[in-house]
């Protein structure tokens, strides 16, 4: 197996996740919250999202973050965790990617960012603002991991919700599909091939948000 040093981006909770394999399999787990904003005069504004980490890269990324209360983390204590992890993320474009009736639209630098501790998971929040508020029929916001490194889950309970957006316009979920044979295939072939934010193989397992308005 071909191995190459490389800094994930999530492995940020964990300062780093380095010389590690390129395998096209996933090695953190994340269930997804999502709110697509809308500012007062209908336009989208940008995307909220809470991602909640595996109990497992939860417990291991908070080795040796000093905390006052034994169990309990406060915000303070996870604050540069929180900002690493932000900072990391912005090689990969968040995850995150949308488009207005089909062109791209780009994301600012996240705001409100901040961890959560909800015993044993570590929660991190963060508002992707729009460079530029987009008016549009079809707005599509898609969250994935183009290394495959990440592998991101809806929720089961209330995945995504509209705020402040027209009555009018319809919110849909597309869940992604299971991987076919050839695609399974593909994946192994992989393994022996890096992945890094360049990839585009990780869009076939995209989460889709879309929302529709006349």
């Amino acid at each position: 197996m071909m191995k190459r040093t490389r800094v994930y981006a999530c492995a940020a909770l964990l300062l780093s996740l380095s010389i590690g394999r390129a395998d096209a399999h996933p090695h953190v787990w994340v269930t997804l919250h999502s709110e697509v904003l809308y500012s007062a005069d209908g336009a989208m504004s940008g995307v909220r999202h809470a991602w909640t980490f595996d109990d497992m890269f939860s417990s291991y990324a908070l080795q040796g973050i000093p905390h006052a209360k034994k169990g309990q983390y406060t915000r303070e204590e996870l604050a540069s965790l929180a900002q690493l992890n932000v900072d990391s993320l912005k090689e990969y474009d968040y995850f995150t990617y949308a488009r207005a009736d089909g062109k791209k639209v780009k994301f600012s630098d996240p705001v409100d960012y901040w961890l959560e501790y909800k015993n044993p998971a570590l929660v991190l929040h963060f508002t992707l603002p729009l460079k530029a508020p987009a008016t549009a029929k079809a707005m599509q916001v898609e969250v994935y991991d183009p290394s495959i490194f990440v592998d991101f889950e809806f929720a089961k309970d209330k995945p995504v919700s509209l705020s402040g957006a027209p009555p009018q316009c319809l919110l849909t979920v597309d869940l992604p599909h299971q991987p076919t044979p050839a695609e399974q295939l593909r994946l192994s072939q992989l393994d022996s091939v890096p992945l890094d934010a360049s990839s585009t193989y990780g869009e076939i397992f995209a989460n889709k948000i879309l929302v529709k308005c006349p």
